[in-house]
Protein backbone atom coordinates (compact mmCIF):
# COMPACT_ATOMS: atom_id res chain seq x y z
CA UNK A 1 0.00 0.00 0.00
CA UNK A 2 1.31 3.80 -1.16
CA UNK A 3 1.58 6.24 1.69
CA UNK A 4 -0.79 8.99 -0.05
CA UNK A 5 0.33 12.74 -0.05
CA UNK A 6 -1.85 15.22 -0.93
CA UNK A 7 -1.81 17.95 -3.05
CA UNK A 8 -4.56 20.25 -4.06
CA UNK A 9 -3.47 20.86 -7.46
CA UNK A 10 -1.18 18.79 -9.91
CA UNK A 11 0.12 19.79 -13.53
CA UNK A 12 1.58 17.17 -15.81
CA UNK A 13 3.09 17.97 -19.36
CA UNK A 14 4.66 16.14 -22.20
CA UNK A 15 4.20 12.64 -21.31
CA UNK A 16 3.83 11.56 -25.04
CA UNK A 17 1.94 8.04 -24.68
CA UNK A 18 2.35 6.49 -27.65
CA UNK A 19 6.19 7.17 -27.57
CA UNK A 20 8.85 4.59 -26.72
CA UNK A 21 10.44 7.13 -24.58
CA UNK A 22 7.64 8.18 -22.49
CA UNK A 23 8.13 8.12 -18.56
CA UNK A 24 5.25 6.26 -17.94
CA UNK A 25 6.56 3.87 -15.15
CA UNK A 26 8.15 7.22 -13.36
CA UNK A 27 4.70 8.88 -13.48
CA UNK A 28 2.52 6.45 -12.44
CA UNK A 29 4.70 5.48 -9.74
CA UNK A 30 4.68 9.45 -8.57
CA UNK A 31 0.73 9.36 -9.03
CA UNK A 32 -0.24 6.43 -7.27
CA UNK A 33 1.34 8.06 -4.06
CA UNK A 34 -0.62 11.32 -4.20
CA UNK A 35 -3.96 12.32 -4.85
CA UNK A 36 -5.33 15.55 -5.53
CA UNK A 37 -8.11 17.94 -5.49
CA UNK A 38 -7.60 18.97 -9.42
CA UNK A 39 -5.45 17.23 -12.10
CA UNK A 40 -4.18 19.00 -15.02
CA UNK A 41 -3.15 17.38 -17.66
CA UNK A 42 -1.56 20.57 -19.91
CA UNK A 43 -1.34 19.25 -22.94
CA UNK A 44 0.73 16.19 -25.01
CA UNK A 45 -0.23 13.73 -22.95
CA UNK A 46 -1.06 11.11 -25.87
CA UNK A 47 1.32 11.42 -28.79
CA UNK A 48 -1.04 11.29 -31.58
CA UNK A 49 1.15 12.03 -34.29
CA UNK A 50 3.54 9.39 -33.32
CA UNK A 51 0.64 7.12 -32.94
CA UNK A 52 -0.52 8.38 -36.32
CA UNK A 53 3.14 7.87 -38.02
CA UNK A 54 2.95 4.24 -36.37
CA UNK A 55 0.11 2.77 -35.52
CA UNK A 56 -0.92 0.78 -32.05
CA UNK A 57 2.97 -0.67 -32.48
CA UNK A 58 4.08 1.77 -29.76
CA UNK A 59 0.92 1.78 -27.68
CA UNK A 60 1.90 -0.19 -24.24
CA UNK A 61 -0.07 -1.91 -21.62
CA UNK A 62 2.15 0.73 -19.38
CA UNK A 63 0.30 3.42 -21.46
CA UNK A 64 -3.44 2.05 -20.63
CA UNK A 65 -2.11 1.52 -16.56
CA UNK A 66 -1.64 5.37 -16.58
CA UNK A 67 -4.69 6.18 -17.83
CA UNK A 68 -6.21 3.86 -15.42
CA UNK A 69 -4.58 5.22 -12.04
CA UNK A 70 -5.75 8.37 -13.20
CA UNK A 71 -9.90 7.19 -13.67
CA UNK A 72 -9.04 5.39 -10.25
CA UNK A 73 -7.78 8.86 -8.63
CA UNK A 74 -11.31 10.45 -9.93
CA UNK A 75 -13.09 7.22 -8.66
CA UNK A 76 -11.54 7.15 -5.33
CA UNK A 77 -10.53 10.59 -4.39
CA UNK A 78 -13.50 12.60 -6.76
CA UNK A 79 -10.06 14.34 -8.53
CA UNK A 80 -11.46 16.53 -11.32
CA UNK A 81 -9.39 16.53 -14.15
CA UNK A 82 -8.59 18.60 -17.16
CA UNK A 83 -7.35 17.89 -20.12
CA UNK A 84 -5.35 20.47 -21.81
CA UNK A 85 -4.97 19.85 -25.65
CA UNK A 86 -1.49 20.15 -26.83
CA UNK A 87 0.31 19.98 -30.67
CA UNK A 88 1.00 16.35 -30.15
CA UNK A 89 -2.75 16.02 -29.24
CA UNK A 90 -4.28 18.49 -31.41
CA UNK A 91 -6.85 15.33 -32.71
CA UNK A 92 -9.03 15.90 -29.60
CA UNK A 93 -9.78 19.57 -31.24
CA UNK A 94 -12.82 18.58 -32.85
CA UNK A 95 -13.59 17.69 -28.50
CA UNK A 96 -12.75 20.91 -26.85
CA UNK A 97 -14.48 21.97 -25.27
CA UNK A 98 -16.21 19.02 -24.06
CA UNK A 99 -17.14 18.44 -19.93
CA UNK A 100 -18.34 14.80 -18.41
CA UNK A 101 -18.69 14.27 -14.81
CA UNK A 102 -15.34 15.07 -13.52
CA UNK A 103 -13.02 15.54 -16.47
CA UNK A 104 -13.05 18.50 -19.03
CA UNK A 105 -11.03 18.55 -22.35
CA UNK A 106 -10.29 21.93 -23.28
CA UNK A 107 -7.74 24.42 -25.59
CA UNK A 108 -7.08 26.28 -22.38
CA UNK A 109 -8.12 26.53 -18.64
CA UNK A 110 -7.78 29.10 -16.06
CA UNK A 111 -7.34 27.81 -12.37
CA UNK A 112 -8.24 29.55 -9.36
CA UNK A 113 -5.89 29.01 -6.62
CA UNK A 114 -5.30 30.27 -3.07
CA UNK A 115 -6.82 34.06 -4.22
CA UNK A 116 -4.69 33.59 -7.20
CA UNK A 117 -6.04 33.09 -11.01
CA UNK A 118 -3.60 31.23 -13.68
CA UNK A 119 -3.59 31.31 -17.17
CA UNK A 120 -3.18 27.25 -17.99
CA UNK A 121 -2.16 26.51 -21.89
CA UNK A 122 0.24 24.38 -23.74
CA UNK A 123 3.36 26.27 -24.74
CA UNK A 124 2.92 25.56 -28.42
CA UNK A 125 0.59 28.28 -28.49
CA UNK A 126 3.69 30.59 -28.52
CA UNK A 127 5.99 28.65 -31.36
CA UNK A 128 6.12 31.07 -34.21
CA UNK A 129 5.30 28.13 -36.30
Amino acid sequence: MYHQTYYPTIVISDVHLGTEHSKTTELADFLRTVNCETLILNGDIIDGWELQKSGRGKWKKEHTDLIKIIMKMMENYNTKVIYIRGNHDDFIDHLAPFAFSNISIVKDYIHYSNGKYFYVVHGDVFDSI
